[in-house]
């Protein structure tokens, strides 16, 4: 399935006029949120972990020379960005290019060496099913999976110790599982809640004044994460108590979700919320 970026036009709108600006895409992917903010004539700071995204990345570089700029890392890197910038966009979550990909391990709809990582470097799925304790995965599959017999699917796990995609999927036998066994697997191999969370708290000494941070989360807990940091942003600073509070350092954009169009063009957007702020002072 051709990747469609997902509440691409509620980020537009976000956004605002952004000619001229400086544009951090956290979660470069496919391109396309990188593209939009190119052709409307923003520059791009854009990263990704993924080496697979390189050539995209590069072909994206020679259409927009002077605007586009790739950096071949995790978003927790942005730490590392020595300017600042007008906005911060990630666009959470896994991709429909790493799914659809049956040897990257991440579907259990095609076979494949059981893998997942998204940067293709490090811990696998079946490392971490080998090297974790049965009371450490059933922890992981009940906090990233909800998954209710976690204790009885994690033993399986460890007795079996699948090597590929299929023979992990053969071991659940409740069919609802199936997915949240996967994603629960996947977060934690890739550290994606963790980076989340490195990475916001980097956002706000990088952001100018009115610069915006947006973003699209799929996932319960990373929208948690996500509405929470932005929370403590937008609360005033300084004692209640006390004659003068200031202004809170952030206020909220509206939150947004697909509209019943966009579903029904891309089903992948269903869990999608997007949530962003503006910098105050």
């Amino acid at each position: 399935m051709k990747h469609i970026p997902v509440l691409l036009d509620a980020v537009l709108d976000g956004l605002g006029d952004i000619r001229g600006k400086t544009i951090v895409d956290c979660t470069f992917g496919a391109g396309g949120y990188s593209r939009a903010f190119l052709v409307r004539g923003a520059n791009v700071i854009a990263f990704d972990r993924d080496p697979n995204v390189v050539a995209d990345a590069n072909a994206l570089k020679g259409e927009f020379p002077e605007q586009f700029e790739f950096v071949a890392a995790p978003f927790s890197k942005i730490a590392d960005l020595d300017r600042t910038v007008d906005a911060v966009v990630f666009d959470l979550g896994i991709s429909s290019m790493q799914i659809d990909v049956a040897a990257r391990g991440f579907s259990f709809r095609m076979d494949a060496p059981l893998d997942m990582r998204m940067a293709q470097s490090g811990m696998t799925a079946q490392d971490l099913i080998k090297e974790k304790s049965v009371a450490e995965l059933a922890e992981i599959l009940r906090v990233y999976g909800d998954v209710k017999k976690a204790n009885i699917l994690a033993r399986a796990m460890k007795e079996a110790l699948p090597e590929t995609t299929f023979e992990l999927r053969d071991l659940i036998h409740n069919p609802k599982d199936v997915a949240p066994v996967f994603q629960a697997l996947r977060i934690v191999v890739n550290d994606e809640m963790g980076e989340v969370e490195r990475a916001l708290e980097a956002v706000p000494g990088m952001l100018t004044l009115g610069g915006k941070c947006i973003c699209v989360t799929f996932h319960s807990l990373e929208d948690r994460i996500v509405k929470n940091t932005f929370r403590t942003w937008t609360i005033p600073l300084g004692d209640p108590r006390m004659p003068v509070v200031e202004d809170a350092p952030f206020k909220m954009i509206k939150p947004v979700v697909p509209s019943e169009i966009e579903l029904e063009n891309n089903p992948r957007a269903r869990s999608a919320h997007m949530r962003g702020v503006v910098k105050t002072y």
